[in-house]
């Protein structure tokens, strides 16, 4: 039986940060009003001709520097993203052809703000499958450019940036006790369910409108259903592994909103200080969201090896997901 161990990670965001100051001078907003429902202060905005691939790359770069890894060692690229570069090729092809990596398959996930945890569990099932030994799982996000910038509901919301983890094929060895005892992924868990589509989406499409479109969102029900769903995902991993909420290290949610958030460690049980949080900086950056937030709290040295994590995520679709592994 393989599993799937975190040997590396990192992140890019682009060098622009705009305030929510700068954005009150566009739209009837205010920082007081911003801060206040989602908790967010700031968020990183690409560059003019700076594209997903461009952040992806970076994180990428980071990642496989952190894994003291060769690009050349990979079997598999997997990249999480709602905002490609172009409708085809998939962006993962680009990343692969710049770090001069041909012939080993790369692709995309869409799922939007859920992307990331949908792309680990992707990556893992291939290690476990004896597929691929290892993997590189990026999340990456140009949401500034479908946005309705005078949407002052929106617009507010979202960041650009990009998340990058190395996964590495590594053996479970029987008879050494619980699965969750050892490194590596415990267990991943995906749902969806289309029927609320309207709810969160963008109006355009290759094959509807033929535009890229801009976010449309019913906030409250979106939030409503955050909740409802993030703490079902979260009790089934915890389930899953025969696990309490105080076995649990460190939560690494998707930074959507900050009551979102608080909501699901209050599930949970677990104090502020065991929540990494990324929102107020970073905005809410989609399928990358997951992967910055852990790369910062790794970075930092509050993820420690052998410390239980929990990530989780919902975004558009709906989709959600979770994803408990031991790092």
């Amino acid at each position: 039986m393989m599993k799937s161990v975190f040997i590396g990670c990192g992140a890019y965001l682009p060098q622009r940060k705009v305030s929510n100051d700068e954005l009150a001078a566009k739209v009837d907003t205010s920082d007081d009003w911003i801060v206040a429902r989602t908790g967010i202060s700031s968020r990183h905005i690409a560059a003019d001709g700076e594209m997903t691939s461009d952040l992806a790359h970076a994180a990428a770069v980071t990642a496989l520097s952190s894994a003291g890894m060769a690009a050349s060692e990979l079997d598999l690229i997997v990249l999480a993203t709602a905002t490609p570069d172009q409708t085809f090729p998939a962006t993962a092809t680009k990343v692969q052809a710049r770090l001069g990596v041909p012939g080993i398959p790369a692709f995309d996930v869409q799922a939007v703000c859920s992307g990331f945890i949908y792309a680990l569990a992707v990556a893992d099932n291939f290690i476990k499958a004896a597929q691929a030994r290892n993997v590189l799982v990026i999340g990456a996000e140009t949401f500034s450019r479908i946005l309705d910038w005078e949407d002052r509901t929106t617009c507010v919301l979202f960041g650009d940036g990009a998340g990058a983890v190395v996964l590495r094929a590594e053996d479970e060895v029987a008879g050494t006790g619980r699965r969750s005892d050892s490194r590596g992924i415990m267990s991943t868990h995906l749902h969806a369910d289309g029927r609320h589509h309207d709810m969160l989406y963008v109006d355009g499409g290759p094959s509807s409108t033929g535009t890229a479109g801009v976010i449309q969102m019913r906030g409250k029900e979106v939030f409503r259903h955050a909740v409802s769903n993030l703490a079902a995902v979260v009790t089934e991993a915890l389930e899953a592994n025969d696990l309490a909420p105080g076995d649990i290290n460190w939560l690494v949610p998707h930074q959507a909103n900050q009551r979102i958030i608080d909501h699901t460690a209050r599930k949970l049980k677990m104090p502020r200080e065991k929540v990494v949080l990324t929102v107020a900086e970073h905005g809410n950056t989609s399928a990358a969201s997951v992967p910055l937030a852990l790369n910062a709290a790794v970075s930092d040295g509050r993820i420690k090896q052998g410390d239980v994590i929990l990530m989780e995520a919902m975004g558009g679709g709906f989709t959600w997901g979770s994803v408990l592994a031991r790092w």
